[in-house]
């Protein structure tokens, strides 16, 4: 039990729920009671999708027309939609959505996929409320403002709130929120596609994109697998082009050495303390002593309060809502959070995106996450061999899942490098770092923590913009 209770302490964040659940998921998958059901995603997997659950969707995308939002700016000019697509009718199962178009040149730009990760935690709450979406919400938690370097400029973008239980999505049969876990979120993910391009039958044929943060290190290259799975049979065809991820977490070991490694390199751990982890623990066979642990038990001590999100960042100290205090995209407010929660649970917002009144929360625990490979790096693998564009990113503040983890474990792979790492730019200014490898391309964005377009949005679009143009970053 030492050894759950020292790494269920590791990921320490100010933002508390997207950690817990990381931390949660980790506690039960190295607790002796609980060991690690397998080690890797399957790349081929035998499950028959040809039951995949298609509905009537005839004037639901009217249906799911949005108005003037509760507290919205003036001088929106894009179109966007919000509602549920039933995943499983039999359960009642149905995933909520925001879908938001491109004021400009929406009938052919893109189609992009936001996940979030947790596992649990919102793709609307985080994803389009926080970072990348075309709103932002004020300290009064009552009011919007633009955001000006929304990635709805380059592409249409869907923001999915997945597994049942996140957020705005339910079940109406409870063990469904018991008992889920990777693979049957990637299914439900995939039914959910099916759907809404029969809903919005126009965007059958635009260009697909799968991008996303955190655990969405598992959620899109599993996602992603099933589509071209799926693809082969011909039913439906998606026309799946490439996945981005950002501060991907995909596996186990390479993050928590990574960590460990940042910490000291950053000068958030002493000499005597990396030096006695690196010497007590045994991390190629994974066997930690007590004294191993009692050294990432003083790592962690000697870090002190801070947001392992972004180590440079001020924390949240008071998350009471001042009226009237204005909102920049340009200075990320640390109580986010809180505003977004309270926005969120206004009635007249809840009726407004078309959803059944309920609590929002920005993520769930699920103390039954049934499956979770301890690494996903093969299936990445398999997805560059397979051509699909590649890329991964790092905010390079971010101490939960850091650069140095991804570095590590792209490293493993051993691919020839395509185009020496050289830095690109925003503004004349340095944005961050790429390196183009065989089938694969690494991206840092300087200054950004784990949510990147939370803290460098037009770095963010910058590089989001170049991904999905298939060519690198300005340098």
């Amino acid at each position: 039990m030492l050894l759950s209770a020292c790494l269920f302490a590791l990921l320490s964040t100010a933002e508390a729920n997207q950690a817990d659940n990381l931390r949660n998921l980790l506690k039960s998958r190295w607790s002796e009671e609980h060991p690690p059901p397998h080690s890797r995603a399957k790349i081929h997997n035998t499950e028959a999708y040809s039951s995949v659950y298609i509905g009537a969707q005839h004037g639901l995308m009217e249906a799911d027309r949005l108005g003037a939002l509760p507290g919205q700016p003036d001088h929106v000019n894009f179109n966007h939609y919000a509602g549920y697509v039933t995943v499983d009718r039999l359960a009642g199962r149905a995933l909520f959505y925001y879908f938001v178009e491109s004021p400009e040149n929406s009938s052919t730009n893109p189609l992009v996929l936001w996940l979030n990760g947790g596992p649990g935690c919102s793709s609307f709450g985080y994803g389009a409320m926080m970072e990348l979406g075309p709103f932002r919400v004020m300290s009064d938690g009552k009011t919007l403002f633009l955001n000006n370097y929304s990635w709805n400029k380059v592409a249409n973008v869907i923001f999915l709130e997945s597994p049942a239980g996140v957020g705005f999505s339910y079940s109406n049969i409870s063990s469904d929120y018991n008992y889920t876990g990777d693979a049957a979120t990637a299914f439900d993910s995939y039914t959910f596609l099916v759907n809404w391009l029969e809903r919005f039958p126009h965007y059958k044929s635009r260009d697909l994109y799968i991008t996303g943060e955190s655990y969405a290190g598992h959620y899109v290259p599993q996602l992603a697998n099933v589509i071209l799975l799926n693809n082969q049979n011909k039913k439906t065809v998606i026309n799946l082009r490439g996945i981005a991820i950002g501060n991907a977490f995909i596996d186990d070991k390479a993050n928590m050495l990574g960590q460990f490694n940042y910490y000291w390199t950053h000068a958030l751990n002493s000499d005597e303390t990396y030096k006695g982890i690196f010497k007590n623990c045994n991390f190629v066979n994974w066997t930690l002593s007590e004294k191993c642990w009692d050294f990432i038990a003083d790592s962690r001590y000697e870090i002190g309060n801070i947001d392992d999100h972004n180590i440079y960042a001020p924390i949240c100290q008071n998350s009471e809502r001042s009226i009237g205090k204005p909102g920049s995209v340009d200075n990320f407010d640390p109580c986010s959070e809180s505003y977004v929660a309270s926005y969120l649970n206004t009635p007249e917002v809840q009726t407004a995106f078309h959803v059944k009144p309920t609590t929002w929360t920005h993520c769930r625990h699920f103390h039954n996450w049934t499956d979770s490979p301890t690494t996903v790096l093969p299936l990445i693998k398999s997805l560059t061999e397979k051509g699909l564009r590649v890329w991964l990113y790092s905010g390079d503040t971010d101490a939960n899942v850091p650069v140095t983890s991804s570095r590590s474990l792209i490293n493993t792979l051993k691919l020839p490098i395509k185009t020496a790492w050289h830095p690109w730019y925003t503004k004349n200014e340095v944005g961050g770092y790429v390196v183009e490898y065989k089938g694969l391309t690494f991206a840092t964005v300087r200054g950004a923590g784990h949510l990147v377009p939370s803290y460098k949005p037009e770095s963010a679009l910058q590089m989001i913009s170049s991904f999905l143009q298939g060519r690198f970053p300005p340098k």
